[in-house]
């Protein structure tokens, strides 16, 4: 059986077909540029044949079609017809409150997309343009929709509510969403099975620790709470958001003379985190270059992500009443030994011990990184987003 994975965004499309039962990608591509000049093409697959030239994409119906085309090549063998595909899997940004579950396409979901336009209007329209341009170039196929947010629509409402007046819920949704939930799921429940406990008190924190990073903890399975929130701005310091801050600083630096022009969001999401303090970049390798070198600012902005890090854990130790397992996923949690280290240092109250030499050897590889006296197992486990809206896609649509 084979998956069809589809990642829409406003001005690319990635793509991922997979055979589902040995779970494995046979041809992977990316369109670049959609509808801006200079378009490119980079496609891959099992046959050894490679692309990756100038193409010209006006619309999104363009790159499904070169999609297409591309996987049907009889010279490659992909697929011989477009009947091999029995289902394709998007990615969604934001599903508001409508979505606590993969969905298949109908009107009325597609309907519920263009609703939380207003939480994601970057995003989830690029996500619905790709549904309904496969819809029509793929007739007879499953479209499904795979929402960042739904995962973590298991929290009670004591942890999505914010302190505002009630209306701004009511009236407007104003609440805690989350996001990385595809890959908060993926590994929480390969988590489940390297531990052989997926039972409803199996108390687990997982750390999406990349550009973008996100906490979630995570009991029985399911998402009791998470550390963005109605926009990914939220939680820790990231390498460019500011995280969670003080809301009256938005107002006291937008009333600071001398910057007429000043976009407060825009530094806030952009200029802001790690490349914001150590005025370096917000490549971690690039701030353990510069911190290894003596730059204070590049060894500040590593200890605050860090300490900010044992803090948000910590945190969720107490709402799961007690933490069995920890996860390291993503750019920065699959690859910095030396954050894991210094995140884990930071929480050897609990019994926490790592194996230091283990966890230094360890990039981009599942592997149990704490020693069998450790009192919290913890595990570096690669995400794989597109694996599991594949995973999700063929559960929603019961195909197995």
């Amino acid at each position: 059986m084979k998956i069809l994975v589809i990642n829409s965004g406003s001005s690319s499309l990635k793509y991922q077909l997979f055979d589902y039962d040995n779970k494995k990608v046979i041809a992977k591509g990316l369109c670049e540029r959609i509808g801006i000049a200079d378009s490119n093409f980079k496609h891959e697959d099992a046959s050894g044949r490679v692309i990756n030239e100038g193409r010209s994409f006006e619309s999104h119906s363009d790159a499904v079609r070169t999609m297409i085309d591309t996987l049907l090549d009889p010279e490659a063998a992909v697929i011989e017809s477009l009947d091999e595909i029995a289902a394709v899997g998007h990615r969604i940004v934001h599903g508001g409150p409508y979505f606590s579950k993969p969905t298949e396409m109908t009107q009325a979901s597609k309907d519920a997309v263009r609703k939380c336009y207003p939480w994601s209007p970057l995003h989830n329209p690029a996500n619905l343009t790709g549904v309904e341009v496969c819809e029509k170039l793929m007739p007879g196929i499953p479209q499904v929709g795979v929402f960042d947010t739904a995962f973590h629509q298991t929290m009670p409402s004591e942890a999505y509510m914010y302190g505002l007046p009630y209306r701004y819920y009511e009236d407007h949704g104003v609440r805690r969403y989350g996001f990385h939930g595809t890959s908060h799921a993926f590994v929480a429940r390969r988590a489940a099975e390297l531990t052989q406990c997926e039972g409803e008190q199996h108390r687990l924190i997982t750390c999406h620790l990349g550009n973008g990073s996100s906490f979630t903890a995570v009991k029985g399975g399911k998402c009791i709470d998470t550390s963005m929130g109605l926009t990914p701005l939220e939680g820790i310091m990231m390498g460019t958001r500011c995280g969670s801050i003080d809301p009256a600083i938005v107002s006291f630096i937008a009333k600071l003379d001398g910057d007429e022009a000043k976009d407060v969001d825009y530094i806030m999401n952009h200029e802001s985190g790690v490349r914001g303090i150590s005025g370096v970049s917000s490549d971690f390798r690039d701030l353990h270059a510069a911190a290894s070198q003596g730059n204070d600012r590049a060894k500040l902005a590593l200890r605050m992500f860090c300490y900010q890090a044992v803090k948000i854990i910590g945190s969720y130790i107490a709402a799961l009443g007690g933490v069995d397992s920890i996860v390291f996923t993503a750019g920065i949690g699959e690859n910095d030994d030396v954050v894991r280290q210094t995140i884990c240092d930071g929480l050897r109250y609990l019994g926490l011990i790592i194996d230091e030499e283990l966890n230094r050897s360890t990039r981009g590889k599942e592997v149990k990184i704490s020693t069998d006296e450790s009192s919290v197992e913890v595990f570096v486990i690669p995400t794989n987003e597109e694996l599991s809206i594949a995973i999700q896609t063929v559960e929603v649509l019961g195909l197995v």
